[in-house]
């Protein structure tokens, strides 16, 4: 018990297909020493976590606590919660092909200290459940809005992991049975092949291809999510679209989400969430006018709480203080 007492630090780490970041935070979620280390230099896993582990104990001394770090919390593509593994993930280079057990070999780095690991939106929701706009709710919905669309499960406290760690892939849920676009995933007509970032952007330079309408969008090359958002809030009528039909799709799939564990809320991170002003009318009226009459107008659509820069890590970090 005094050994835990002193232990009120932990560290969380985001592993994404380009960077890592680290951090040190406390108790009360707040980020004390951070840094970013790229994850895309390494074909192999062993000298990835060589650097992971030097930058860990780096952050813990410059936030003056060492010694006093109760575990470490991992966020990444393809985490498996039960095995510590992350297996087969397509956008890391050295888990591409593989399974890598990365708690256990970070942790032989750390000289023992206990790591938790699971996929990148399983840690958001915990991190909104302890930090944000989760608190207080046993039963939400957490989707993340990025390159892709990831979502972590929340029923009765506890985030789904399902009987292989692996629970929880509603962005691959199928939207579109027939004639669908090719998802990264390798099948077609998935919700990230639609909603997410990658996808507004692929709406757009459709849209663009199908039509001769006049655009802010014409003549931008690799239109980006950005540059959508960025034309909407112009008033251009063909980026309003594009996001009035991101908001129904996700909508019509919130409505069915909503079916099978009937959450207090939706909650909306990453990039893609910071459009707000034109996602969440189309959302709602989709998502409402969709679902069963027990649930209509009784789900909560809420925006993450958390600091855009730090959300990452304290989502990560949020899993060590089970340890």
């Amino acid at each position: 018990m005094v050994e835990s007492l002193d232990k009120q630090y932990v560290v969380g780490i985001d592993v994404g297909g380009q960077t890592t970041k680290i951090g040190v935070v406390d108790a009360r979620g707040q980020v004390l020493a951070q840094t970013v280390i790229r994850s895309d230099n390494y074909e192999e896993p062993e000298p990835y976590l060589d650097e992971v582990a030097a930058a860990v104990k780096k952050v813990v001394e410059e936030a003056n606590v060492s010694g006093k770090v109760r575990g470490v919390g991992i966020g990444a593509p393809n985490g498996n919660y039960y095995t510590g593994m992350v297996e087969m993930a397509p956008n890391v280079v050295w888990a591409r092909t593989t399974a890598v057990p990365v708690a256990k070999m970070l942790s032989t780095r750390l000289n023992g200290i206990p790591v938790a690991l699971t996929n990148d939106a399983n840690a958001a929701a915990v991190g909104e459940m302890t930090y944000g706009a989760a608190r207080g709710m046993k039963n939400f919905i957490m989707i993340t809005l990025g390159t892709g669309v990831g979502s972590g499960i929340v029923i009765n406290g506890e985030v789904v992991y399902g009987h292989d760690g692996f629970a929880g892939e509603l962005g691959h849920v199928r939207v579109i049975r027939n004639n669908g676009r090719l998802c990264g995933c390798g099948r077609t007509g998935c919700l990230e092949a639609y909603c997410s970032a990658i996808g507004v952007a692929r709406t757009a330079r459709e849209w663009l291809e199908m039509s001769e309408e006049p655009s802010l969008l014409r003549g931008i090359d690799n239109i980006s999510s950005k540059d959508v958002y960025d034309a909407a809030k112009e008033g251009d009528p063909l980026a309003l679209r594009v996001f009035n039909f991101t908001g129904h799709m996700l909508g019509n799939a919130f409505a069915d989400f909503i079916a099978f564990s009937a959450p207090e809320a939706i909650v909306l991170f990453g990039g893609l969430a910071r459009s707000k002003e034109f996602l969440t009318e189309p959302i709602l009226e989709a998502m409402n006018g969709n679902v069963l009459d027990i649930w209509k107008d009784k789900v909560k659509l809420v925006y993450s709480a958390l600091k855009e820069s730090d959300a990452a890590i304290l989502g990560a970090s949020a899993l060590a203080w089970e340890l």
